[in-house]
């Protein structure tokens, strides 16, 4: 991703709905617990760690128990440290005390809660990027120090991997079509760090690398889902057991067919404010719906031209939402005028827009029925609402709205199954369109003419198409 390029805009819960996801995670609200339960007894190493005796009532105060409560809890107490819920106030006596940040878990607003739950994330991004601890147990030297070249770990290498994971996964959930699209599996995110754009059949070499990467993100993701920055399913164990062994407890054969079985994972709500409140200071443009909500209808029309098409209906509504129907439908008509290369997509965007618009708007779309770049698109909102007395379009009209129509398709989908069945209908319902299409005075002409003749499967239309498009380039160059 590059800081410069705009990307998909996200939807984001209310402050107020996050706030309350945020304490809600298991991992802020054990650290909170830790920090209230934390006193004049309580003891700490150098670090700020517990000292391990602390271990065990820091586990039982949370309700943990099993091999890894000690580390559970550790980890929420680095937690309640590092985001200020707890202050050590002296480092040789050991001793700590409620930090000030720990009373804005109740009477802070949401911006201050969700401002300690991204120290949280920082927190727990480090830590899934450092090695596993069997690795770092088996890089002890005899003196129990960590030999960190055998590691073979670069940590900023490992945490820009994770950086680029988090990044496709925010860059998929912009993309979606819908708030409840599916979880992504792990093979296809791994894939996506690892397998280059052009490769077609990816060698062995490259899927044995998808498939390291697919068992580091497992671990990776592991440790971020009590942040509540994933829903995460795991690997699921019985893939992992050697082939002559039956897996402990399997009812019968693994299917190791089931993509879901590889892992499967998805940014929940309060995960897409944190990466993109991240993405945001790291320098990229990361717009969310509604940021345009307060913008004129230049901006809006222009800005979502590159947005999927539920965001872009999402964005509107929102900006709708604001103003009375007859002056934003003349704002929308007054913005959607042009001859440069964007304006058809605008215009596309204008009439999507006014669809959500109501009655009311419809002396505005009168208003331009004589307007040679609007009187067409008016003419058809005009037409699906069954108003009376709407004059029929010129046939000059018509192939103009027709021409403008393509070029905005081209614009918004490239050579899409929709945009070549459009322009076989209208080949097949007009034996003469090529014969009059090239004398349409639209700037987009040649290249409209050129795309038909491209998606055409026709030869001989195709070449019907090809010679217009040339004379249209003539005209437009004499």
């Amino acid at each position: 991703m590059s800081d410069s390029s705009p990307l998909p805009p996200v939807r984001l819960h209310s402050e107020a709905e996050l706030a309350r996801d945020a304490l809600a995670t298991p991992l802020l609200s054990r650290a909170v617990r830790l920090a209230r339960w934390a006193g004049p007894e309580t003891r700490v190493g150098a670090g700020g760690e517990l000292v391990d005796e602390q271990l065990p009532a820091a586990a039982a105060q949370l309700g943990l128990d099993g091999d890894d409560a000690a580390a559970c809890a550790s980890e929420a107490w680095r937690v309640a440290v590092d985001t200020g819920l707890v202050e050590v106030v002296d480092e040789e006596e050991g001793t700590v005390t409620a930090g000030a940040d720990l009373g804005l878990v109740l009477s802070g607003a949401p911006q201050d809660v969700l401002a300690l739950w991204l120290g949280a994330l920082e927190t727990v991004l480090a830590d899934a990027s450092v090695p596993d601890l069997e690795d770092l147990v088996d890089a002890m030297d005899e003196g129990g120090t960590v030999d960190f070249s055998a590691l073979d770990w670069d940590p900023e290498a490992e945490a820009e991997f994770l950086d680029g994971v988090l990044g496709n996964l925010y860059l998929l959930t912009a993309r979606a079509e819908g708030p409840d699209e599916g979880p992504v599996p792990l093979p296809a995110l791994a894939a996506s760090m690892i397998v280059p754009d052009d490769m077609g059949q990816p060698t062995d070499d490259v899927l044995e690398q998808v498939s390291d990467a697919m068992m580091r993100l497992d671990d990776q993701f592991r440790v971020l889902e009590p942040v509540g920055l994933v829903d995460f399913q795991p690997v699921d164990e019985a893939l992992m057991a050697d082939a002559d062994e039956e897996p402990a407890g399997a009812a019968g054969p693994v299917d190791d067919t089931d993509v879901t079985r590889y892992g499967m994972v998805r940014l929940t709500p309060l995960g897409v404010y944190g990466i993109r409140a991240r993405l945001l200071e790291a320098g990229f443009v990361a717009p969310a719906v509604g940021d345009l909500a307060d913008k004129g209808a230049d901006v809006l029309l222009d800005s979502t031209s590159t947005f999927p098409p539920t965001a872009a209906q999402a964005e509107t509504e929102q900006w709708l939402a604001r103003r009375e129907p007859l002056a934003a439908a003349r704002e929308l008509l007054a913005a959607a005028r042009g001859a440069d290369a964007g304006a058809p997509l605008r215009r596309l965007r204008c009439q999507q827009a006014l669809s959500l618009v109501g009655p009311e708007a419809a002396p505005a779309l009168r208003e331009v029925l004589d307007d040679a770049e609007l009187g067409g698109l008016a003419r058809v909102w005009l037409a699906e609402r069954g108003v009376a007395d709407v004059p029929a379009p010129s046939e000059e009209m018509v192939f103009w709205l027709t021409v403008d129509t393509i070029a905005a398709q081209l614009a918004a989908e490239g050579n899409s199954e929709e945009l070549r069945a459009l322009v076989e209908g209208l080949a097949a319902q007009h034996g003469s369109f090529f014969a009059a299409a090239w004398r349409v005075d639209h700037p987009a002409t040649p290249d409209v003419l050129e795309a038909m003749g491209r998606l055409h499967p026709d030869k001989k239309v195709a070449k019907e198409a090809r010679k217009a498009a040339f004379k249209a380039r003539s005209q437009q160059q004499g």
